[in-house]
């Protein structure tokens, strides 16, 4: 029941309620033990912020849940990619395990030839067609 697609299924409801939001539609989820201990999407419009991203938001939420700055045995599931300073914040917390359904070949950190803590675990391509055409369609709106 609590496969890597149950999990992103609830990190793109985030990225849904992003786009009800008029924010870029990336949502993400924290989970530690099957349980999801933090839930974020964008914000950067909403609150004038460019650091208000989904994964930023995410960290905070989980870090403030458990008492602690390291997510270690924690999971995040991210509908997009991480960019340059979400990968350096998730470096630094020594998160365990990184689940990505869209690539971003543009600004993602994997493109950049960045790793993030040699103990993380990374996995890409889960739902990544749900999660790339939710963002194909809030810019092809923008248009």
């Amino acid at each position: 029941m609590f496969t890597d697609e149950y999990f992103m299924k609830i990190a793109l409801q985030e990225a849904e309620a992003a786009l009800e939001k008029d924010e870029i539609p990336v949502g993400c989820i924290i989970v530690s033990g099957n349980r999801i201990i933090a839930r974020a999407h964008n914000l950067t419009e909403t609150l004038n912020d460019v650091t208000a991203h989904a994964e930023m938001q995410a960290i905070t939420s989980a870090a403030n849940f458990l008492g602690g700055k390291y997510l270690q045995n924690c999971t995040m599931y991210i509908t997009l990619e991480p960019c340059i300073m979400c990968s350096g914040a998730l470096s630094w917390s020594q998160i365990s395990k990184v689940v990505i359904g869209a690539r971003d070949e543009q600004r993602g950190f994997i493109n950049k030839n960045l790793t993030l803590h040699p103990k993380t675990e990374i996995v890409t391509g889960i739902m990544e067609n749900e999660c790339s055409v939710i963002l194909k369609e809030f810019f092809k709106s923008k248009r």
